[in-house]
């Protein structure tokens, strides 16, 4: 990789007020810690009271305490935490707050994209999905049993997760966009005995039926036992018609109603499953660049935990919040939005539906509305919203906001400071978050102590022993490296579902007692840190490493600009040469569409651009306008299917993308 060239000036100041308010500066004084870098300091190299202090704080109960918090008997790599400890993760989310003021605070607000809200207190969710529990329980499902849900973001999919964790089952979240193929592999994967869907959800004003989906996937699942559908629309899809007879398929699995069977139960006190500690609680996939995707299995104190303890300390979520995150619970985040709110005992929102319908000012439009403190977005989202302009941000009240949150992807300075100056006035903190799936949240986090910078990240959360390192394990400043973590913590996945060597592999093989997270990072002389992409996206043009976040902040640095993805090609000579994908902003698409002319002069602009900051070198051979570029539901750029597409490769797991369409258009340009 180039020399590390990111810094820059700190833009946002923390208050003396905001600092003395903080959940992490009462943490520090509590324990007579002096100072965050003592916190840092003592939360890295001793383990054990650090976890073991945060599960206190957290004031999580257990039906049988653990006998010590952390055996590392085995090796870094196969940590266990709260050894021969019992509990109940749902029981520190919801039954323990019964009878307390908790319990008339909203957990849930929520939105469907046609308008419709609604809220549940702390005391209605519960009822729910006592409710739902008892349901499942008297299907036959129980403890250890994996139960798929394909839902929309609505309440019900917080219901029905929570209910299979009650019973002490393993929560299997599915992205709502995926096709039955994706379902069949993950389902299969995890030998699933049920599956929660939905008849559908509404995008960009179309009905997208999801029960089809849920029907076909099913019939190829041996294991499954039970279908439950959520009909949000007229009517009752509890049969399979034939194609060729019209008549009811016989299948060896039953379909039910949801409503039909919440209201079968009056039992509104389901008691919660006794589980181990370290009783798998969810497994959730993630694609992987080539081969089947990757279970990551999380239990009982693992993911809620780090979740929670990311929220509190990183994000500085009080009680009184409601955090808004632009997710799909098929995502990490969705999840983690669900477990670190309750544990918090604030207030989640949800929304299913396009972010920018029927208008783009929707995501602040729902700010205004709901009164959102804390909103999460991608990078990503932010370059799609901001070609519409400052005048649809301004027409909202956000003065409910406290801060922003941001994960997905690497920023750009271009977007950051629109955020920041046209969004949050210069007054709101942009919470940079990077972790991952098998992470159970971040490793390296902004917080409301440490000043700011555009793009960057106070550094690693607390607990996180995050190390950049050359290629030889060992330590470097100032220069791009990989990111790795030197002792293993609390969220830590305990391993893939059935695949213990893959997760070895993965992870752990590179350096000994390392975790190699795969991604390029760096610390500048003030001590921030910056994440610039997948390692595995690195582009090597003649000997020349460059990330594509270094190329793709320069294009989108052009006012004319709005979203841009870099990938290496093969070349003869070179070994790979650059090529760009950019996306015009709404004001450049007519002049662009119009002429080829301003097209290619555009492009040669583009190209002067990245040779003149990066190197005559590192020029892009080929520079592309394209409609859209592939992404995930959660706005993550898929450059490896970018890649793939344009050079006519075998695109391998694309079930993830949001807006597959996009590719026809690289095929398009690439000529195939």
């Amino acid at each position: 990789m180039s020399e590390f060239q990111f810094g820059g000036q700190f833009l946002w100041h923390p208050t003396p007020e905001l600092i003395a308010q903080s959940n992490l500066q009462r943490f520090i004084q509590k324990h007579g810690l002096g100072s965050y870098n003592e916190l840092m300091r003592r939360s890295t190299t001793d383990i054990a009271w650090f976890w073991n202090t945060v599960l206190c704080e957290l004031s999580i109960q257990f039906y049988k305490p653990y006998s010590h918090v952390v055996d590392l008997s085995q090796g870094k790599p196969w940590a266990k935490w709260c050894v021969n400890g019992e509990m109940n993760i749902v029981h520190n989310m919801l039954d323990k707050y019964a009878g307390t003021e908790i319990d008339n605070r909203l957990a849930i607000k929520s939105e469907i994209e046609h308008g419709t809200t609604r809220a549940l207190t702390y005391e209605e969710l519960r009822g729910q999905v006592n409710k739902m529990a008892a349901s499942l329980h008297s299907l036959g499902l129980g403890k250890g049993d994996a139960i798929g849900v394909f839902m929309p973001m609505v309440s019900e999919i917080v219901i029905a997760m929570l209910a299979i964790i009650k019973i002490g089952g393993i929560f299997l979240p599915l992205f709502s966009g995926f096709g039955a193929a994706a379902i069949v592999s993950r389902l299969n994967d995890a030998e699933a005995k049920a599956l929660c869907t939905a008849d559908g959800n509404y995008r960009r004003g179309k009905f997208c039926a999801m029960k089809p989906i849920a029907d076909e996937a099913a019939a190829q699942i041996p294991t499954l036992k039970h279908l439950i559908v959520l009909e949000q629309t007229a009517g009752d899809a509890v049969s399979v018609p034939s194609k060729e007879t019209g008549k009811v398929l016989s299948l060896p699995y039953k379909t039910h109603s949801w409503h039909t069977l919440l209201n079968q139960t009056s039992n509104i006190e389901h008691q919660t499953c006794v589980t181990s500690a370290e009783d798998p609680m969810m497994i959730i996939y993630t694609s992987g660049t080539t081969g089947k995707p990757k279970g990551a299995v999380h239990t009982h104190c693992g993911f809620p935990i780090k979740s929670a303890q990311d929220m509190w300390m990183g994000l500085d979520l009080h009680p009184d919040e409601t955090l808004f995150w632009m997710t799909d619970m098929g995502w990490m985040m969705g999840p983690w939005e669900v477990f670190g709110t309750l544990l918090l005992g604030a207030t989640m929102m949800l929304y299913d539906g396009a972010p920018d319908f029927p208008a783009p000012d929707r995501v602040w439009a729902l700010v205004d509305r709901h009164k959102v403190t804390a909103l999460g977005i991608s990078p990503t989202l932010i370059r799609a919203l901001r070609r519409h302009g400052d005048e649809i941000v301004h027409r909202h009240d956000l003065s409910s906001l406290r801060k922003f949150a941001s994960t997905g992807e690497p920023w750009n300075p271009d977007p950051w400071m629109w955020l920041f100056q046209n969004v949050g006035r210069e007054r709101l903190p942009i919470i940079n978050y990077s972790g991952g799936t098998e992470i159970s949240g971040g490793i390296v986090m902004g917080n409301v102590l440490t000043p700011m910078k555009p793009c960057a990240f106070s550094g690693p959360l607390p607990g996180m022993a995050a190390d950049v390192v050359d290629e030889n394990g060992k330590s470097i400043r100032g220069k791009v490296g990989e990111l790795v973590i030197r002792e293993p913590w609390i969220g830590m996945t305990r391993s893939f579902w059935k695949d213990r060597q893959r997760y070895f592999d993965a992870y752990w093989s590179r350096f000994p007692d390392v975790w190699m997270h795969g991604d390029w990072a760096a610390v500048d002389d003030d001590g921030l840190w910056y994440i610039l992409g997948r390692s595995d996206d690195t582009i090597k043009i003649a000997g020349k490493r460059v990330g594509p976040a270094e190329v793709e902040s320069i294009l989108v640095a052009h006012p004319q600009v709005s979203e841009a993805a870099a990938v290496g090609v093969p070349d003869p000579i070179k070994g790979e040469a650059l090529v760009c994908f950019c996306v015009l902003k709404k004001d450049a698409n007519g002049d662009m569409d119009a002429s080829t002319a301003l097209r290619t002069s555009l492009a040669a602009e583009l190209k002067g651009n990245v040779a003149r900051d990066l190197g005559k070198a590192l020029a892009p051979r080929d520079v592309f306008f394209v409609p859209d570029i592939p992404k995930t539901r959660n706005a993550k750029v898929m450059r490896r299917v970018v890649r793939a597409a344009y050079i006519g490769e075998k695109l391998g797991d694309t079930s993830a993308l949001e807006n597959p369409a996009a590719l026809d258009e690289i095929r398009r340009v690439a000529g195939i």
